[in-house]
């Protein structure tokens, strides 16, 4: 790993953000809440916090983080869900990678729930949008 012990403690924040396009019966389906595996946005929020909470057992030599705060939030289009993802602490390095990693795992947990009615759905954009250290 990079050592970092140098680095003052700041006030990190990254913001990632990626795309699940998909059929607009899917969205459709998602609104009503009518997908065979239920509520798919509070799921897929689920397993994006818990992916950024363990990056640094996913990625190798990232290192471990005591995040302060993780969010992850979707906005549903008529042919596609995008998928934002903030994270952020006080530390000395920075957190790109577990929003990245948030954005991700919730793309791939969308993409499980939906895939019952939905086979030709893609993952792709994901790419950090924001980066503020103070």
């Amino acid at each position: 790993m990079v050592d970092v012990g140098a680095k003052p403690d700041l006030r990190r924040t990254a913001v990632a953000e990626g795309r699940l396009s998909c059929a607009p019966r899917t969205i459709k389906l998602l609104r009503a809440q009518a997908l065979p595996k239920g509520d798919v946005l509070t799921v897929a929020k689920i397993a994006g916090i818990q992916a950024a909470k363990a990056t640094s057992t996913l990625i190798p030599l990232c290192h471990p983080l005591a995040l302060s705060h993780v969010d992850v939030e979707f906005s549903v289009k008529k042919d596609g869900i995008i998928i934002r993802a903030t994270a952020a602490l006080t530390g000395k390095t920075g957190v790109e990678m577990e929003a990245l990693t948030a954005v991700t795992v919730a793309a791939l947990t969308l993409y499980d729930m939906c895939k019952a009615v939905d086979k030709q759905m893609t993952i792709g954009g994901i790419r950090v949008v924001e980066k503020i250290k103070k």
